[in-house]
């Protein structure tokens, strides 16, 4: 017999409800709430339910709950939920997954004699944010009006994205657990991560996520990298935080995308009688919502006219783009993996350095997809 509290622990790890649970073993849910109540489960469908739940089998064997915590600082605003604090399978396994592409990147940097990279923790959260945000583009290789010469938001977030692989950042837009389209994340226990390493900083951004949120995960995360903070966000409502660090970042990557200067030289120019939260959107490719929080920071608009416009407006400007360009596998990879991981990987495997096992496992792609990965994504090897 197994204990019943680590019987249910493994399934409400897993978010699983004891009927979604019946049914992925085929059994009735009077059957699991047995299991839950006096731990008797035979071997075979202990087996069965540690697959069902992504659960380590050896877990389920414990004595009692095991304490699961996440390998890097929670920076997850206290607001949410309990079910929410407590970092989900799916989480969990996301982190592990980016900490080994990371790992087996920044062994293979330092191999081929790659110096470590001078913007990542060149600033601390007592630095000025603005200095930051003029890091961040010096980094990038950007000016301050960047978004000005580019179409969208989808446009803006490629534009962003590619010129952080450029500086060797690796950066991972994906909404599943790696190519698992049944497990899908949840924004609403995350947004974002960021892992920091001098030779390869990873940035994570849960592409479930609105549009307009994952412009400003993308450039959060990117300040995390420049100050040497890792650590799993969540913003909730665009309330400050309640951690120093993450306030810092969010100021920063305030900045870096509504640089103020820029935004109170043009609310100045505006017409009280024209849209003007659409027009700075639009001129900065954020959404009108990031617009109307950055002139609150700014003390350009009070709180009720933020609020009000916030509940009203919430899903203007945040609808989910179609980041894979029409369900095209191969564009969808592109946001999965990243065009220099996958050179890498490519690389690497055919000079023999690392398996195809250990391939499959980095870009999770196997067999025929992962042989056609360098010409489907067109990376340059």
């Amino acid at each position: 017999m197994l204990r019943p509290d680590v019987l249910r622990w493994a399934r409400e790890r897993a978010g699983i409800s004891p009927d979604d649970l019946a049914h992925k073993m085929n059994v009735k849910v009077e059957r699991v709430m047995d299991w839950e109540e006096n731990g008797s489960i035979s071997i075979a469908q202990a087996d069965r339910l540690a697959a069902r739940t992504h659960t380590p089998l050896g877990f389920l064997y414990l004595s009692k709950p095991p304490e699961v915590s996440l390998p890097i600082p929670d920076f997850r605003s206290p607001n949410a939920d309990a079910t929410h604090r407590r970092p989900s399978v799916d989480l969990l396994e996301t982190v592990y997954s980016m900490q080994q592409r990371q790992a087996w990147m920044h062994e293979d940097l330092i191999a081929s004699g790659a110096e470590p990279l001078s913007f990542v923790g060149s600033f601390s959260i007592e630095s000025s944010y603005s200095d930051v945000a003029d890091g961040m583009r010096r980094a990038l290789g950007i000016s301050s009006g960047w978004a000005q010469e580019l179409p969208s938001w989808i446009d803006a977030l490629r534009f962003l994205r590619d010129r952080m692989d450029a500086s060797r950042v690796l950066v991972i837009l994906n909404g599943v657990v790696g190519n698992s389209t049944n497990r899908k994340l949840d924004r609403d226990e995350f947004q974002g991560f960021a892992l920091v390493n001098e030779y390869a900083p990873l940035i994570f951004v849960n592409n479930t996520d609105f549009i307009a949120a994952k412009m400003f995960t993308l450039a959060h995360e990117f300040a995390h990298i420049c100050t040497g903070e890792s650590g799993v966000s969540h913003f909730s409502r665009l309330r400050p935080s309640h951690h120093i660090v993450e306030r810092f970042c969010d100021k920063a990557a305030a900045e870096f995308l509504v640089p103020e200067s820029n935004l109170r030289q043009l609310w100045r120019s505006l017409p009280r009688t024209a849209n003007r939260y659409q027009i700075v959107a639009r001129h900065f490719k954020v959404s009108e919502i990031v617009a109307a929080r950055r002139l609150l920071d700014l003390g350009l608009i009070d709180r009720d006219i933020f609020f009000a416009f916030y509940d009203k407006r919430k899903q203007q400007g945040w609808s989910q783009p179609s980041t894979s360009d029409g369900g095209n596998f191969w564009n969808t990879q592109r946001w999965r993996i990243g065009p220099r991981f996958a050179a890498a990987v490519v690389r690497a495997t055919k000079e023999g350095r690392v398996t195809y096992r250990e391939a499959h496992s980095l870009t999770g792609l196997r067999g025929d997809a992962f042989d056609q990965l360098a010409v489907k994504m067109g990376v340059s090897l």
